[in-house]
């Protein structure tokens, strides 16, 4: 009996099993039966050997023993019967189907029977021309005598084997008897030596492949092409290959590029012929036609048809072959694989291995070349594991795992779309590699590697695909592996590690530990479907935010959809459960720190995730802890980590609530008095990890106390901290390689002694507050006070006097230079808080700060080393490098970031070599230390005097920085220095006469400086405001002769333009000299229209000075934009016109003005006649049109506040301001005013304001003319001319009032036909009169005059109304209008109608009027 095979079975004992079986002769299981084709009416199993040439179309089917015919039935209801069953006769081995076909007598079944020949690679042939009327009769005893069956390949009709017949008598190869073994069956090397075989001896071509010589002029046609060919051929065997390269591309520059198209086509449809090699006609292989000695004989025989088809097309194409196919990318297509080319040869003996199947043996073929240098496509971007981007032309080993089978197998490398989809395999190992080579993609991008080599963005495009969703997804495999590489991913997708030394360096700056949160720019999106319900049945923002995906959220805001998606629980499962490695939770813990930057209420998220914090806080900042055995342990569970307390001083940021719940509720108070109690060195941790935990234990401390809070824990560790500032130089050791982690350390030391003398410095104030608050709340004293920090002022002013002297040792510079900042800021903390203390003694304090500043600031500020570094002032600052060269990483809007990286091999304002850090701290002591003793202020006048200064200031007043987040933080930081110049030069300006001389420049400072400061800055501004903007010190030219000056230049004006101009003109230096007495009164008024930033201004006043109880974050506003808008001196108009005016635009304005408006419109024209006059440069940011736009407003507030004599002056000299002759050219209307959806709609207003209460005012008259300008919109003309045609009536300006060129309106000619048809019924009509409205009467002559003698050739509507108008012009009863229609000139200004008339019709105008009224003599037409 035989045995069944076993899984142990080697391939021998299956084929001895095998052989067993057939001798044994046992019935098999199943059988092989070959159905017949019914389609082709063959027999059963017999009929195998008539058809065996079509076995390979036949099906075999496997029956099984005992099977039904029938179904079983699926319910136990007895089968249905049917009465016609019985009649049928059936047999038992009937096939069903035949059945079926057979009484199956639809229509779709007789043509489901049709099969079509193929007939595509059949030539088709025109038949010969013959002397006989008839076709010859054709036997069947002489068709069988012709040619044998064989030759024409099988079984064939007689018309077949007729055209054989005929085609071997001719000498041609029969279409039908091409071999079996093809081209592609041959062995490579045989292919390859059979192309070299075509490309050696093009000769060898027996007819020309392309030409057949139909159209030729002579009887024998073939006979002249193949006398052509043969001797092309000829002169080919005489040239050398470089001489047929060399004529071929020749002929390729000649040729049409589509005639070389059509010869390649031609060429690509022989290649099926050519791939076929032939055979004889006598059944014999030509061995003669491969001369190649290296070819074997075989292969020889096999391609002598590849020669033949091949060979002819040799002479066009060559190496430009080549050259083309790969410029466009495409190869040609490789032989298939052969038996000889497998490694291992298949046995007879093996089961279905008898047939080769070429295409399943592809993916063994060798790799085909990478594409050349050459191309100009572009390409699929592709990388390596590592994340580096492979050129398309680079040819990799395949041992570096980086080919596979994908849609470019030659190219190494893996496609972002690959690695998608193979993130998501099933096999582990491919997952995992697969995320860890995007986060090497994402971390290169992040880097800006890829801007100058890729097209777009690398990390846009990851998003926009998914990539939130993978990171997502992978973060819940089971498999550690791959939740490791998606973590790290994730960390490398939002956090850059340079940011955040970015941030980590610039703490100890003055006020470093704010920050901007990490929100990207808000996108109002406009709900329609609230628009129309009530107010009540409107959703609040939250149930927008819960009803939107995650999808929707994510494309938002990366952070946002990450905690919608259920991040942190996620995270705290990974931490708890299944403990990963260090490098794991380290980018955990990055990333939690990342989400709590974004924002406060993110924080609020990472603290009130369940179990988060505290599964951080025992395992990772624990009270007790064991030395590790290596420095680089496998596990960190049980040891404290410096990224944990990181992440403690970041949520601790974000608000005093959240610093108290980590404070009181999670345990860090002792945890950080366990740390900084013992030394560095007695922490059982590494030393680099030591003194990297206790900087940030020290930061975490300084975050707290600049709340009030953690007060107690400076009480406890002040005997600590007093032998670490006593060891500051002794561990300042230049070659230890420690040492930059030794100066974070300090400078984190420094920063929080400063906040907590803040914090003593305000225990005074708030226990008098206490006292006298009678029981109602109020903030308690923190328990610092004043006592428990002066002590250290003497200690740390040694510390800076030794910096300064270490600047002269090189080795020594840089630790100073680093240090001497947070010791300066320290020192203003402490003078500013003294000078509120009760036990200040101001003698005392006046003579230390006059030690301090002899021995100590003026010093330092006149070393050489602080002079070379303030000459990288302008090179480092942020404002002054508007468009920036160097490419910023990426950094897409979802996922804003601080675009650090390579900041340190950069000039930049937080660079190595920026003096930015050192020059602020300076500034910032000097305003305390002359505030308190104000005579020190002359000895610093060389700080505003300095060349660098100066040249930085004026770069400053001439820069439009961008607005971004990358740029926003360094901004902030700028901001501080150059307010604290400003300061500076407020103190000195009236008191030095060098500093005054440039006080205009300090003045445009300022302006520029007030919009661009940014939310938390409302101090800043607040302060600017009330002391250097509206100061008549920094206004230098409102008394030293500036309103004289600019009468002098309105004078000159006049006598070189010879006209009469308008009276208020002349008053302009009257106005100016006006405005200067009243700049007190201008301030009160901005002051008080920006009275609804008074609680920012608070909040901003208290983090500015150090009031640190009542701070409540330091985390800053959201970015939404500068704190004041760009058009701020347009703000009284602006806020009058909201209240009072028609914001509707149209609706009159009729309600009483408030109180005061008068002086406050006149106040802000005021202040806008100064800039305009004398800052011209600090509006360049406001573009003309919306000046006009802003000045609109006088005229819409109200009804008659535009009649008032000073707003009528000071509105008559701002608009001769717009609108002088360098200036016409800037004010663009046809460009929408910001604010405004266009000016149309502004312009509409006022034309219904000038109607109903203008009263015929020159002033409104001129504002409404100035829009009717040729080059602006036809919209407003035809508005006039059109809809409110009433008020031509009352506009009475004239030539003289109006500063505008006559010609800026007639030129040049108006080409609306619509327009001048309103124009010539307006003057016909009398609408438009000479003493009504002169100006725009002038316009409307002189666009129609120039349109009906217009010679230039128009559409026949255009000409027919030119005749129209010519004729009833000409038939007017009205002699004067008649005559100033056709008679009209040129305007001009000094005539008395405003314009030249001709005495009589010149004879071109008169000829052509004669020809539209067929009259032969005009000659009535004459002037008066």
């Amino acid at each position: 009996m035989l045995r069944r095979p076993k899984p142990s079975d080697s391939e021998d004992d299956l084929l001895r099993e095998q052989q067993k079986f057939l001798t044994s002769g046992a019935p098999s299981a199943a059988n092989v039966i070959r159905r017949p084709d019914k389609r082709r009416g063959e027999a059963g199993e017999g009929g195998g050997e008539e058809n065996g040439e079509d076995e390979g179309h036949q099906r075999d089917m496997v029956t099984i023993e005992d099977l039904p015919d029938e179904l079983p039935s699926l319910t136990p209801a007895p089968p249905k019967k049917s009465r016609f069953k019985a009649s049928r006769v059936t047999f038992e081995d009937e096939d069903p189907e035949a059945r079926l076909d057979r009484h199956d007598t639809h229509i779709s079944a007789l043509l489901s029977r049709i099969i079509e020949r193929d007939t595509s690679s059949t030539p088709i042939s025109l038949p010969a021309f013959t002397g006989l009327a008839f076709p010859k009769v054709v036997h069947r005893s002489e068709n069988s005598s012709q040619v044998p069956p064989s030759s024409v390949g099988g079984k064939k009709s007689i018309f077949a084997r007729q055209i054989a017949a005929q085609r071997l008598k001719e000498g041609k190869t029969p279409l039908h008897c091409a071999a079996e073994p093809t081209e592609q069956n041959l062995p490579p090397e045989t292919s390859m030596d059979a192309d070299q075989c075509d490309n050696a001896e093009p000769s060898l071509v027996s007819a020309p492949g392309l030409v057949s010589g139909q159209g030729l002029r002579v009887s024998d046609s073939s006979g002249e092409t193949l006398r052509i060919h043969e001797e092309n051929q000829t002169r080919l065997q005489t040239m050398s290959q470089s001489e047929i390269q060399e004529e071929q591309k020749k002929l390729l520059t000649q040729l049409d590029p589509r005639l070389v198209e059509f010869v390649r086509s031609r060429k690509a449809q022989s290649v099926p012929f050519s791939a076929s090699p032939s055979k004889q006609p006598g059944g014999r292989s030509s061995k003669e036609n491969c001369p190649l000695g290296n070819v074997s004989r075989e292969s020889c025989s096999s391609a002598a048809a590849v020669l033949s088809q091949r060979a002819q097309e040799v002479e066009m194409e060559g190496n430009e072959e080549e050259e083309e196919e790969e410029e466009e990318g495409k190869l040609p297509p490789p032989p298939a694989m052969t038996e000889a080319d497998l490694l291992v040869k298949p046995q007879k003996e093996w089961v279905h291995m008898d047939k080769l199947e070429p295409e399943k043996l592809e993916w063994m073929r060798d790799l085909p070349a990478p594409r050349r240098k050459g191309t100009r496509k572009e390409m699929q971007a592709r990388f390596d594991f590592a994340g580096s981007l492979i050129p398309p032309t680079e040819d990799l080993p395949t041992h570096l795992g980086l080919h596979h089978h994908g849609e470019e197998p030659e190219r190494a490398g893996y496609s972002l779309q690959e690695l998608f989809l193979l993130s998501r395999s099933q096999v582990i190992q491919q997952r995992s590699l697969a995320l860890g080579t995007l986060a090497n993609i994402l971390s290169k991008a992040c880097a800006g590697k890829y801007q100058s080599v890729l097209k777009g963005s690398v990390t846009s495009t990851l998003l926009d695909a998914g990539l939130l969703f993978l990171l997502r997804f992978a973060l819940d495999d089971s498999v550690e592996g791959v939740m490791s590489a998606a973590v790290h991913a994730l960390k490398t997708l939002l956090v850059c590690a340079e940011d955040e030394e970015c941030l980590d360096s610039t703490f100890s700056w003055f006020r470093g530990l704010a920050s901007f949160p990490l929100l990207p720019s808000a996108q109002e999106e406009e709900d329609e479907e609230d628009e129309v319900l009530d107010e009540i049945m409107k959703t609040t923002a939250k149930e927008k935010e819960e009803r939107k995906t995650d999808h929707d959220v994510a494309r938002q805001d990366v952070i946002k959809g990450l905690l919608k998606m259920k991040l942190l629980p996620r995270l705290r499962y990974i931490l708890e459960v299944f403990r990963p490695s260090p490098r794991v939770v380290q980018d955990v813990l990055s990333i939690l720190t990342r989400i709590a930057r974004h924002s406060s209420s993110s924080a609020t998220q990472v603290l009130d995730c369940p179990r988060l914090m505290e599964t951080v806080m025992s395992e990772f900042l624990p009270n007790s802890w064991t030395a590790p055995s290596s420095p680089l342990p496998s596990s960190v569970y049980g040891l404290p980590q410096a990224s944990t307390m990181k992440l403690l001083r970041v949520l601790a940021t974000s608000g005093r609530h959240a610093c108290a719940r980590l404070l009181n509720s999670l345990g860090v108070r002792e945890r950080v008095s366990c740390l900084l109690s013992a030394d560095v060195s007695e922490l059982l941790l590494e030393p680099s990890e030591a003194l990297r935990i206790t900087t940030e234990a020290y930061r975490l401390l300084a975050v707290a106390a600049a709340y009030g809070q953690a007060c107690n824990v400076y009480i406890d560790l002040y005997s600590a901290l007093v032998k670490v500032l006593q060891s500051v130089h002794r561990t300042l050791n230049p070659s230890d390689h420690l040492l930059p982690l030794q100066l974070q350390r300090v400078l984190a030391l420094l920063s929080l002694l400063t906040q907590v003398t803040h914090t003593a410095g305000c225990h005074q104030e708030l226990q008098a507050s206490m006292v006298s608050s009678q029981g109602e709340e109020c903030l308690p004293p923190p328990p610092v006070s004043w006592g428990h920090v002066a002590g250290l002022q003497t200690s740390l002013l040694g510390h800076l006097k030794g910096f300064v002297k270490s600047l002269d040792n090189p080795v020594q510079k840089d630790s100073g230079l680093t240090l001497i900042p947070a010791y300066l800021v320290y020192l203003e903390a402490y003078y500013h808080q003294l000078s509120k203390q009760k036990c200040f003694k101001p003698v005392e304090t006046l003579q230390e700060l006059e030690q301090l500043t002899s021995e100590v600031l003026f010093p330092l500020f006149s070393h050489h080393v602080v002079r070379d570094l303030m000459k990288n002032l302008r090179s480092s600052s942020v404002v002054c490098k508007a468009q920036s060269s160097h490419q910023g990483p990426e950094t897409p809007p979802s996922l804003p970031g601080l675009a650090c990286p390579g900041w340190r091999d950069r000039p930049g304002l937080v660079g190595p070599s920026s003096p930015f850090p050192l020059l602020t701290s300076l500034s910032l002591l000097l305003q305390t230390v002359t505030g308190i003793h104000k005579g020190l202020s002359c000895k610093f006048s060389g700080l505003l005097l300095s060349e660098p200064v100066i040249v930085y200031l004026r770069s400053c007043s001439r820069a439009t920085p961008i607005l971004s987040h990358t740029r926003a933080w360094l901004l902030w930081h700028e901001h501080h220095l150059l307010y604290l110049l400003l300061r500076l030069a407020h103190r000195l300006v009236p008191i030095d006469a060098e500093v005054a001389k440039h006080a205009s420049l300090y003045h445009q400072v300022a302006l520029v400086l007030l919009p661009w400061l940014l939310p938390g800055s409302e101090y800043l501004a607040h302060e600017l405001l009330s002391t250097v903007i509206f100061s008549k010190d920094f206004m230098s030219e409102g008394h030293s002769g500036g309103p004289e000056a600019v009468e002098l230049g309105e004078l000159k004006l006049h006598e070189e333009t010879h006209h009469l101009t308008s009276p208020s003109l002349q008053t302009v230096g009257a106005l100016l000299r006006e405005a200067c007495v009243q700049l007190p009164s201008i301030r009160g008024c901005f002051l008080t229209h920006l009275a609804h930033l008074e609680s920012t201004v608070l909040v901003s006043r208290d983090a500015f000075l150090g009031r640190n109880p009542w701070i409540n974050s330091h985390l800053l506003p959201e970015l939404t934009g500068p704190t004041l808008p760009s058009d701020w001196p347009f703000l009284p108009l602006l806020s009058l016109y909201e209240r009072a005016g028609a914001p509707d635009g149209g609706a009159l304005a009729v309600e009483e003005l408030p109180h005061g408006s008068l002086q406050m419109v006149t106040h802000c024209l005021q202040w806008l006649l100064l800039l305009e006059v004398w800052r011209e440069e600090a509006l360049k940011v406001i573009p003309p049109v919306a000046k006009l736009a802003r000045l609109s407003c006088v005229f819409l507030c109200s009804s008659d506040l535009f009649l008032e004599r000073p707003v009528q002056k000071l509105t008559w000299g701002l608009f001769r301001l717009l609108t002088r002759r360098s200036r016409l050219d800037s004010l663009d209307l046809n460009v929408p005013p910001p604010g405004l959806a266009s000016f149309l709609d502004l312009y509409s207003a006022l034309l219904s304001q000038f109607e109903a209460v203008s009263f015929g005012d020159r002033l409104f008259g001129c504002w409404l003319l100035l829009p009717l300008q040729r080059r602006y919109n036809v919209t407003m003309r035809l508005a006039v001319f059109g809809e409110h045609m009433g008020m031509l009536r009352s506009l009475g300006v004239t030539l003289e009032q109006l500063s505008i060129p006559m010609e800026r309106f007639t030129s040049p000619p108006e080409d609306s036909l619509p327009l001048l048809s309103l124009y010539f019924r307006s003057l016909l009509t009398g609408t438009l009169k000479l003493h009504w409205c002169p100006i725009l009467y002038v316009v409307a002559l002189s666009h129609v005059n120039s349109f009906i003698f217009s010679q230039d050739a128009a559409a026949q509507e255009v000409e027919a109304a030119r005749h129209s108008m010519l004729r009833k012009i000409y038939y007017l009863t009205d002699k004067v209008m008649r005559n100033h229609l056709l008679l009209f000139r040129l305007p001009q200004q000094n005539s008395e109608f405003g314009f030249d008339m001709y005495k009589q019709l010149p004879p071109i105008r008169a000829k052509r009027l004669g020809g539209v009224l067929g009259l032969q003599d005009v000659s009535d037409v004459k002037g008066d």
